[in-house]
């Protein structure tokens, strides 16, 4: 018998085990010393499904819910089981997308049915079914030919379009019964390793309810966002005037030759909407127009590109950073880690920056302060602004729709916008681009292109940078007066060539591996499109590959 010693990562505990047997095994004889059902297997920098076998001494990590990739399986396996179930309860071609993100729940559509409680109860009763039998997700290695094939006869034309740009000759398929499908990523090998979820009415669709990751005993809240849900109701409508939904129809857009008309009217989209927002803070006769989202939305681009529409209104802006009032270092508030927390409302000098705003208002003159990051310390170096009355103050920060920041501010002067890249299309009717992953792509060309950064100082941030956002943006995102979709159909086909040589330089035995090798695979689905001499040197995306007329 040929053994093989295994190393169990977390309760550290040896295990020798004859070769070819799969994580699968393993996991079964330990998974009583887990608190969640075992999704996944890490073996240095990478990551395996447990129906993998094991042919050699290894040190292994089994992961669950609680970590990110295998909060990834479990949404992407109880997807799986809610488009099975729905094909098997009304027809095999009954078309069901999986369109967005609302507070880590998925947003899907029937377009065929009428979403009612009665039908989601079918639903709901149908997954729970699967799961409690505890059905097995077969793998198949089919190529991609057939594949295409098959996809093609279960009227999922759009899988099978994205198919075509496939480089590799097979794929993988998972399969529960007679029904396949096609995943971005791997499963959970049977149903009965699903836990908590749940299917409720939403708008004209329905959420996938999720746990929250890190008590995997709740539920993620269903949360009314009506002004986030009409943005991304907007990008819909925006896809479809472009006539592309999907990254499949991106591709044939790029090989028929279309991509300079698709560059265009993505633009004079975006400049049409700006425009709108202009004249909304013109005719409300607004002083202060507040500008805040999360990392890399794009809201150095957007604030100069609303000062030139309100310049075309005839009114006279000014760009304030919130960055310029943050407390001196020694005074910064402390976070968890032991560090300066930059991220908290606390780090501005809140009191110093209402009574400047009130000043202003009030037709007084202000020196503004600037911040020198170099010494951490405020400085004033005569910049003197004064009011009139046809005069805006723009201000760009994280904490601007927080109301704390401008308590004293009469909010008849205030008009709050929020940005973000909130992705239009989707790789498959089943397979959705996270938000989050076209910002973390933004973020990394451009700490490259303008700080001195490699990815992996990116990476490292990263967690950082969220947890941030999760706790001093998102929670006032339905403040805004109105939301700007800062995403562009096909900058991930421009993106794609400055981030690929920088995810591809990140060693294979640091930690931060899996997570490039996953944003490698998921831009390998975007042909390449070198086509800076056609993107407009206002356009948002310069903001991250260059070339912005913006920059100084």
């Amino acid at each position: 018998m040929d053994l093989v010693n295994v190393k169990i990562n977390g309760i550290n505990e040896s295990i020798e085990v004859e070769k070819g047997t799969t994580y699968l095994e393993i996991s079964d004889k330990f998974k009583h010393r887990y608190d969640n059902p075992i999704l996944l297997a890490q073996d240095g920098g990478e990551i395996y499904e447990l129906e993998n076998k094991i042919n050699k001494n290894c040190e292994i990590s089994f992961l669950d819910i609680t970590s990110s990739e295998g909060y990834r399986v479990y949404q992407r396996s109880v997807a799986f089981l809610a488009i099975y179930a729905i094909k098997k309860l009304f027809g095999s071609k009954t078309k069901i997308f999986v369109e967005h993100s609302i507070n880590n729940n998925f947003f899907c559509e029937i377009p065929e049915l009428e979403i009612t409680s009665d039908l989601l109860k079918k639903v709901y009763e149908e997954m729970t079914d699967i799961v409690n039998k505890d059905i097995k997700i077969q793998k198949n290695v089919v190529s991609t030919e057939i594949g295409r094939e098959i996809f093609n006869n279960l009227a999922m034309y759009d899988t099978a379009d994205a198919l075509k740009y496939v480089r590799n000759s097979n794929i993988y398929l998972y399969r529960i019964d007679e029904f396949y499908d096609y995943f971005y990523g791997p499963m959970v090998p049977s149903a009965g390793r699903i836990g908590k979820f749940d299917i409720v009415k939403y708008d004209e669709g329905f959420l996938i309810q999720f746990p929250i990751i890190s008590n995997p005993n709740e539920l993620n809240e269903v949360k009314d966002l009506p002004k986030l849900y009409q943005v991304y109701r907007e990008s819909s409508k925006w896809a479809g005037i472009l006539g592309v939904s999907t990254v499949g129809a991106l591709n044939d857009a790029i090989c028929s030759g279309k991509i300079k008309d698709i560059i265009l009217i993505s633009e004079a989209l975006h400049e049409k909407k700006i425009a709108n927002i202009a004249d909304m803070i013109t005719e409300q006769k607004k002083n202060i127009v507040l500008i805040a989202g999360p990392s890399s939305s794009g809201k150095t681009t957007f604030a100069n590109r609303i000062c030139t529409q309100l310049k075309v209104n005839g009114l006279k802006p000014s760009i304030i950073s919130l960055d310029d009032y943050y407390l001196n270092r020694e005074d910064s508030p402390i976070g968890d880690n032991g560090k300066p927390d930059f991220e908290v409302l606390e780090a501005i000098d809140v009191k110093q920056f209402n009574e400047d705003m009130t000043k202003l208002l009030a037709g007084e003159t202000v020196q503004l302060p600037t911040f020198n990051f170099k010494t951490g310390s405020r400085e004033y170096r005569g910049n003197f602004i004064k009011l009139n009355a046809d005069d805006v103050l723009v201000i760009e920060g994280i904490h601007g729709l927080n109301e704390k920041l401008t308590s004293s501010i009469p909010k008849s002067k205030k008009f709050k916008i929020y940005i973000s890249a909130i992705t239009q299309l989707n790789i498959d009717r089943h397979n959705r681009i996270p938000t989050t992953d076209t910002r973390l792509i933004r973020r990394i060309v451009r700490d490259n292109n303008f700080r001195g950064f490699n990815a992996l100082s990116t990476f490292d941030i990263w967690p950082t940078v969220v947890k941030g956002e999760n706790k001093n943006i998102f929670p006032f995102q339905e403040e805004a007066d109105i939301m700007f979709n800062s995403a562009l159909i096909y900058e991930l086909c421009v993106l794609k060539q400055f981030a690929e040589p920088l995810l591809f330089d990140i060693d294979r035995n640091v930690p931060e591996y899996i997570e490039a090798k996953r944003l490698i695979k998921f831009l390998d689905s975007f042909l390449n499109v070198n086509c800076k001499e056609i993107i407009p040197s206002n356009s948002i995306i310069r903001e991250f590959i260059g070339g912005s007329c913006y920059v100084n």
